[in-house]
C-alpha cells in the first residue's frame, strides 16, 4: 500500500510505499478515528498484538492511512469496516503533526486527520487488527495515561489531550450526544 507524503501543511508532493515511509521517515498524510457513545465514553481498541508496531497498545477506535486517491473521510470510513465491522457517521474536527520513532527503527512522521463520531451498537472485530475493544469514562483514560503510559500507543498519548479540549470548547455532548443537558 502506498501513502501520500505531504508538506507541512498537507499539501500531497508525492507517494511511497507505507513500510518505505516509516523506515526513512517521511511525513505523510494519516487519521485517527474517535468514537463515543452516547454516555460520552470513548471507544478504545487494543492493538493486535501481531501488529508491525505498537502490538498489543490501546488506542484510539481506528488509525490508518488514506490511499492515493482516497479523502480522508472515505477512508476513514473504510477503515472503521476492516477492522471494528461497523458504518456511523464522522466528522473531521482538527488536525496535528507528530513524529515518533519505535524500538523496531519505524518511524511515524504523519499530518494526523481528527475524526468524530458517536456508536454503541455491535461490531465485527478484525482479528489481524483488534485484540479487543471497550468503551471508558473520559476521566478513566487520563488517570490511565499517567499510571500506565506504557499501554498506550504513542500518538494516543498525544491526540488524548487534544481531542479533550476540543469536546469541552466544543461543546460536543451537549450538542450531539446529549442534546437536553445544558449549562
Amino acid at each position: 500500500m502506498d501513502v501520500i507524503l505531504v508538506n507541512e501543511l498537507d499539501e500531497p508532493i508525492g507517494t511511497m510505499e507505507k513500510m518505505e515511509a516509516h523506515r526513512s521517515a517521511h511525513l505523510h498524510r494519516a487519521f485517527s478515528v474517535f468514537i463515543f457513545n452516547e454516555k460520552g465514553e470513548m471507544l478504545l481498541q487494543q492493538r493486535a498484538h501481531t501488529k508491525y508496531h505498537s502490538g498489543g497498545l490501546w488506542t484510539n477506535a481506528c488509525c490508518s492511512h488514506p490511499m492515493p486517491g482516497e479523502s480522508v473521510l472515505e477512508a476513514a470510513e473504510r477503515r472503521l469496516q476492516e477492522e471494528l465491522g461497523f458504518y456511523t457517521p464522522i466528522q473531521k474536527v482538527f488536525d496535528f503533526t507528530y513524529q515518533a520513532q519505535f524500538d523496531n527503527g519505524l518511524t511515524e512522521y504523519e499530518f494526523d486527520h481528527v475524526l468524530v463520531g458517536v456508536y454503541e451498537d455491535d461490531m465485527r472485530l478484525n482479528p489481524e487488527e483488534v485484540a479487543q475493544v471497550a468503551y471508558y469514562p473520559m476521566d478513566y483514560i487520563e488517570q490511565q495515561l499517567k499510571e500506565n503510559k506504557d499501554q498506550y500507543t504513542v500518538w494516543f498519548h498525544i491526540a488524548f489531550p487534544l481531542i479533550a479540549q476540543w469536546l469541552q470548547a466544543s461543546n460536543y455532548f451537549k450538542k450531539k450526544v446529549n442534546p437536553s443537558h445544558t449549562n
